[in-house]
């Protein structure tokens, strides 16, 4: 990729050449990287956590090593539980992973990982089970989203507040609680793409439309499916010729890849647009729910919040998109395609959402190992 700035190259061949120094290898595969990594947050990550989840650099570099820690925990506890298993969460109070059993008997096992165990009724199977025969229903408007919630061991139906009573949402409503077991919460918006008509910044445009780039991966880079059809050309910051969408899907899914040449080039970083330092991207280790995220687009730049639920239906108007993360990060049209990220782990690429970063709100990513493995590409880590 090209950068709009000679000082935005320079911090990024800097990284990269730190990184050669400290013996660093590359990813070969298109495999989930390693969770855990030595390498020291960086200031500016410190930085965007202080400001937007209200924790002194001591606390903000407490969690992020907690996080690393209970990312590996989640794995154990998973294969300790077995069949068992009904969800995982990470607990910013005390540092740990909790992991929700319906057997007593795997209590001990689980714990032994250095989990948190909670007992439930439902497993996660029965769960993902509700949530499938959910994604069968044809949902109204005012029916925003639904996933999986392993602290309530049920799955959460999100509704407007303004359209809670209207029959349609209802009616939809009466058929989820059939299906399983239900939760139903209000939300204040209905969710949205974050695409964008064309503005100066540094993006990426495909006809009309601005979105952001993902994360590079060897040959191109992943984004957003509703930012372009496959086949439709792409240009750069300074409009010229970056490559085509080489696989785009949406709705049902959101997300695509789009190959680069013509001069331009990938490197493993996300850009902090002059707001914070380039991060560079270590691998795709997934973080738990509760974990701390944070987000890089073209038109907001750079937010952090937490990661809310996993493996949601969002409702856009477009049609339903399944198997996204929600986080209380803001984002903001142009900001569609852009990176979520973890520590130094690589998350997903920016969907839609509701708000703004200004009055706040709630933004989904589609997962980025699933396109990994959808269209068989390889992270390009640092």
């Amino acid at each position: 990729m090209r950068r709009t700035t000679v000082l935005r190259a320079g911090l990024s061949a800097a990284l990269l050449l730190s990184t050669v120094a400290a013996g660093l290898t590359t990813q070969a595969s298109a495999a989930p990287s390693p969770t855990v990594s030595e390498a020291p947050a960086s200031d500016a990550l410190i930085t965007a956590m202080q400001r937007d989840l209200g924790l002194s650099k001591t606390q903000a570099t407490a969690r992020l090593k907690a996080e690393t820690k209970a990312r590996g925990v989640d794995r154990a506890a998973r294969r300790a539980a077995g069949s068992s298993y009904a969800g995982s969460w990470f607990e910013a109070k005390n540092g740990k992973l909790a992991v929700a059993v319906t057997d007593p008997a795997d209590r001990d096992a689980v714990e032994a990982t250095g989990a948190r165990v909670t007992l439930v009724e439902h497993s996660g199977r029965q769960l993902d089970a509700t949530l499938k025969r959910l994604d069968k229903l044809d949902a109204p408007a005012g029916v925003s989203s639904w996933h999986v919630d392993p602290r309530s061991n049920s799955v959460v139906v999100g509704v407007v507040t303004s359209q809670k009573d209207d029959n349609d949402v209802q009616a939809f409503l009466h058929r989820a609680r059939e299906a399983g077991p239900v939760t139903v919460r209000e939300t204040r918006q209905s969710p949205r793409t974050f695409a964008a008509g064309t503005v100066g910044g540094d993006p990426y445009y495909t006809g009309n439309v601005r979105c952001s780039i993902g994360f590079s991966v060897y040959g191109g880079f992943v984004t957003a499916g509703h930012c372009g059809q496959a086949g439709a050309g792409v240009s750069g910051w300074d409009r010229s010729y970056i490559g085509n969408f080489q696989g785009s899907s949406f709705p049902d899914n959101d997300y695509a890849w789009v190959n680069v040449g013509s001069g331009w080039w990938t490197v493993p970083v996300v850009l902090g647009w002059g707001t914070v330092s380039d991060q560079l991207v270590r691998g795709s280790g997934e973080a738990p729910v509760g974990a701390s995220i944070c987000r890089s687009g073209s038109t907001s730049h750079w937010h952090c919040g937490t990661v809310l639920a996993k493996n949601e239906t969002v409702n856009y108007s477009q049609g339903a998109v399944r198997q996204m993360t929600k986080t209380s990060v803001c984002a903001e049209p142009g900001d569609s395609g852009g990176s979520f990220i973890s520590g130094d782990q690589a998350q997903g690429v920016t969907s839609g959402g509701w708000g703004n970063c200004s009055s706040g709100g709630e933004t989904w990513y589609q997962p980025v190992n699933e396109i990994l493995n959808r269209y068989g590409l390889t992270l390009h880590t640092a």
